[in-house]
């Protein structure tokens, strides 16, 4: 055998060896085909279940079962800078309930709030409820609706909106719209707030078009960089309301050391929180039928 033959017998153990090694530290707790996506539910060896809508895709949701507490995914963690800027929610609606991670951990912090969680797929819920320890309860219920159609047909506004609904890879476009964001800004209380998680320029051709139609659409915008991750959060409001970005990182700091978490909230809003400026000045607005 010569000098390469041994080398490349080498490296393909070390190949197999990893392979081996990571199938013993995640395994398959569950996978199906439902109308919409295929469904894979994983769990580590810390116990942390992970939520994907295909083999090795990414990561919907991360969810550490019986602890509430635990935002392991950084856009998840930025999104509940939110609760910053609307202190006290009265009715939260999320669209897009993957594991069930951010109403979970609304529903412990927020008792008296009205939950609704909305997502198009009833594989999605029915997995969030058998994997993830989501729980309905008489103030938080999952609905199974197209999360456009539910946002046009609210008859009774929301103090926050959490707009988190992805495909394999994307926001669907129906979600993206000026059409759909008006609607949302409608179901919006006049002091409330829409949130949405989006991916960045580096990976999302519609980036500037997305932001630019919030910008359309809301009377102020601003937006949250999410270190470590390949997410920027949006946080568009119905009114001209100042939000300093040290004032408001205070203010995250608190919440987050009132909820006893491990990760400093405050710390992820000096980050990256800012305006939008130019970053869009030069996109086309998304609307439900282009012209030709």
């Amino acid at each position: 055998m010569n000098l390469k033959d041994r080398w490349v017998r080498v490296i393909l153990a070390w190949i197999c060896a990893g392979c081996l090694e990571a199938t013993a530290q995640t395994r398959v707790l569950f996978e199906t085909e439902s109308a919409y996506n295929t469904i894979v539910v994983t769990e580590d060896q810390e116990g942390l279940r992970t939520l994907s809508f295909e083999r090795n895709g990414a990561r919907q949701s991360v969810v550490k079962v019986g602890d509430p507490d635990h935002i392991e995914l950084p856009y998840a963690r930025a999104m509940l800078a939110s609760l910053a800027m609307v202190r006290e929610p009265d009715r939260v609606l999320v669209v897009g309930l993957g594991g069930g991670t951010l109403p979970m951990f609304l529903r412990r912090h927020y008792p008296k709030a009205t939950i609704d969680a909305v997502d198009i797929d009833p594989g999605v819920v029915e997995v969030a409820k058998t994997y993830f320890g989501f729980r309905e309860d008489a103030r938080m219920r999952a609905h199974v609706r197209d999360g456009r159609a539910f946002i046009e047909q609210c008859d009774r506004p929301y103090d926050l909106i959490l707009l988190d609904a992805f495909g394999t890879d994307s926001i669907p476009r129906a979600l993206t719209t000026r059409e759909f964001l008006e609607a949302v800004r409608r179901a919006l209380t006049p002091r409330g707030l829409a949130v949405a998680n989006l991916w960045s320029q580096a990976s999302n051709p519609l980036y500037g078009s997305m932001v630019r139609t919030y910008e359309v659409v809301f009377a102020q915008l601003y937006l949250l960089d999410v270190p470590g991750a390949g997410n920027v959060i949006l946080f568009a409001l119905p009114r001209r309301e100042s939000y300093p970005r040290d004032e408001l990182a205070s203010r995250a700091s608190k919440l987050a050391r009132e909820w006893q978490v491990s990760f400093d909230l405050g710390q992820i809003v000096r980050h990256g929180f800012g305006s939008v400026g130019a970053r869009s000045a030069d996109a086309r607005t998304l609307v439900d039928q282009p012209e030709p």
